[in-house]
Order: structure tokens, then C-alpha cells, then sequence
């Protein structure tokens, strides 16, 4: 997005954070987390448990509110946004995907389009069936769109939670660990199917993620936190390094080159009984 004046251009990020901290009691969830990201970019965000990842993306949400600094969405403080604007422009996929319950693909898919719609349900000059329908066939769902959710798989619930984000045609895609309970499989087709997303449509992704592997080939920048703080912020490749991630995660790893990209791949030495390696 940019705002032009005159002759001049001036780029508008996506989203930034000032100075953000969350405090809970005397206990800082997040301190000074200051972040910029560029529309059409993809984040990593990484660290051990308990850095404040989750914490991070309930404030970038707008779901929960800084004790201290802000959170703008291309300009505007989100906090200025109603609940429904702010739907229409972020998008939040959680680890659990969707719950098992007795409503068909077709008509969970469908709720994406809530934000969009008035206090009728219905929308002007949008044949929902169609956004509908091609969703369904790109993510390979269309035989299963009048299948309850509680007769699929995992992997194909979090293909159907997808599926519904992707219908609400979000400008921002906020990610929990998305691929936490997905077989190898699940998980790289996940992350195609992501991928190929952000390349059409330029749709801006921001996911925590653990899997440092599938990080490193997927995001194209990391924000790294440590007990609530940025450890370090900048490209993937130059940030997954063995001193960084011996630093943050308290291991020795081996470091490789993916033998197609290049980027990095991360093996684990395992320890010896006496601690030694």
C-alpha cells in the first residue's frame, strides 16, 4: 500500500510495532518490541517456549492490548479499527485449526466470509459460491465439502481452517504454529499451498513456527525472541546461524546447506550422559 503526494511516493508498512511490552504483574511477557514489515512479506517468528511468540501475535491481532507502545496496521493504530474492519484485513489460523464439530467443510468455509457481510448475512455484488468453490478445488476439498469435520483427519481440518481464512481474503495472515500436529506430508504441502498463496494474491504472512528447517526455506525474514526481547531480526539466512541458535535454544546444532536452496538446514548432536558431546 502506498500514499502518494505529488510526484512522491511514500511505502506504508503492512504492520509495525513501537515499542511494545506486555507486563503481567512484575513478570514481562514482551519488552520494547520494536518491528516494521513490509506488505507482501513473509516472518518467521522463532524462539524457545515462553519467549512471548503467542503473546506477540495476541497484540499484533489486537486480540490483547500492550501494557506500553503500539501496534499500527497500514497507518492506523489497531486499536482504532472495529472488530469487524480489522477482520477484513487480518486473518488468525491458530495451532488446533479447527475443532471437530458437526458442521460440513463447505459451511465452515463459508463463515470466512462473515466480515464481509452486513447484519443480514448477505453481501452486494460477490457470488460467494464462487469464492467458495474455487477455494475448495485449489486446496484439493471439493469432494469433502459435504463431509462433517468431525469425519476428517487433522491434516485435513487444518487444510479446511486454511480454506476459511483464505475465503475471508485477508491482506495479513497471522500464523500459531500451524503445522504443530501435521505429518511431513501435511506439513510441506501446508506450506506450498502458503506459498503459492502470498505469490498470487501478495497477502502479507507473519507465523510462528518451531521447525527452524521449514522456517528457513518458507520465510524469507525472522524476528528471534528470547525471554520476551528481540534477539535478533533481519533475513533467515543470515540469522539461522550455529552461534545464534546455540545462544537462543541452548544446544549445539550442525549446520547444513539444503542441498536444492542452500539455505540453511539444522541438525541435532545428540548429548552424552555426562553432558559432554
Amino acid at each position: 500500500m502506498t500514499e502518494q503526494s505529488g510526484s512522491q511516493k511514500t511505502r506504508i508498512s503492512a504492520l509495525e510495532a513501537t515499542g511494545l511490552t506486555r507486563a503481567f504483574g512484575e513478570f514481562h511477557a514482551l519488552e520494547n518490541i520494536s518491528w516494521s514489515v513490509d506488505e507482501g512479506s513473509w516472518w518467521g517468528i522463532i524462539g524457545p517456549n515462553g519467549s512471548g511468540k503467542s503473546t506477540l501475535l495476541h497484540l499484533l491481532s489486537g486480540v490483547d492490548q500492550p501494557t506500553s507502545g503500539s501496534v499500527h496496521i497500514y497507518g492506523k493504530k489497531v486499536g482504532s479499527y472495529s472488530r469487524k474492519e480489522l477482520s477484513r484485513i487480518i486473518a488468525v489460523l491458530q495451532q488446533e485449526g479447527l475443532p471437530p464439530v458437526g458442521y460440513t467443510v463447505r459451511e465452515v468455509v463459508e463463515m470466512g466470509r462473515f466480515p464481509h457481510q452486513d447484519w443480514l448475512g448477505r453481501e452486494k455484488g460477490v457470488d460467494v459460491d464462487l469464492i467458495t468453490d474455487r477455494v475448495l478445488e485449489r486446496l484439493g476439498l471439493i469432494s469433502l465439502a459435504d463431509r462433517a469435520l468431525d469425519r476428517l483427519s487433522g491434516g485435513q481440518r487444518q487444510r479446511v481452517a486454511l480454506a476459511k481464512v483464505m475465503v475471508q481474503e485477508p491482506q495479513i495472515l497471522l500464523l500459531d504454529e500451524p503445522t504443530t500436529y501435521l505429518d511431513l506430508r501435511y506439513q510441506l504441502e501446508f506450506m506450498e499451498l502458503l506459498a503459492e498463496w502470498r505469490q498470487e494474491m501478495g497477502v502479507t504472512i507473519i507465523a510462528v513456527l518451531h521447525d527452524l528447517n521449514l522456517t528457513a526455506q518458507f520465510c524469507d525474514n525472522l524476528l528471534v525472541l528470547k525471554d520476551g526481547k528481540v534477539e535478533g531480526v533481519g533475513a533467515s539466512a543470515e540469522l539461522l546461524t550455529k552461534e545464534r541458535i546455540h545462544r537462543v535454544y541452548g544446544v549445539e546444532p550442525v549446520m547444513l546447506p539444503h542441498p536444492d536452496s542452500g539455505v540453511p538446514q539444522l541438525l541435532l548432536r545428540r548429548s552424552t550422559r555426562d553432558g559432554s558431546r
